[in-house]
C-alpha cells in the first residue's frame, strides 16, 4: 500500500470508508501503551524473552503510529486543510 494521500476518485463513504487512518492511529497507541507496559512488568518479573518480544511488538506498533501520521498529513493537504475526519475515515 503506497503512503500517500487517498487516490482520486476513491472517496470513502460512511458505510466504506476507504482508510479508517484515526482508528488505526487509536489501534496503534494502544498497541504501544499495552505492549510497553507489560514488557516493563515482564522485565520486572524475571521473563526477559518474553519482555523482548513485547518491545519488538511495542517498535512496529511505534513504526506503525508515524507511518499512520505520514499518511494523515498527505490526506489533509489533498483534502486542503479539510479536518473534519470520523473515527473510521
Amino acid at each position: 500500500m503506497p503512503i500517500g494521500p487517498q487516490p482520486h476518485g476513491r472517496r470513502g463513504t460512511v458505510e466504506e470508508p476507504y482508510s479508517p487512518l484515526n482508528l488505526r492511529l487509536v489501534l496503534a497507541a494502544f498497541g504501544l501503551v499495552i505492549c510497553t507496559v507489560l514488557s516493563i512488568f515482564l522485565f520486572r518479573a524475571g521473563w526477559t524473552v518474553p519482555g523482548w518480544l513485547l518491545v519488538a511488538w511495542a517498535a512496529v506498533a511505534l513504526i506503525d503510529i508515524v507511518v499512520i501520521q505520514i499518511r494523515r498529513r498527505a490526506r489533509t493537504r489533498a483534502d486542503g486543510g479539510r479536518r473534519d475526519h470520523s473515527l473510521f475515515e
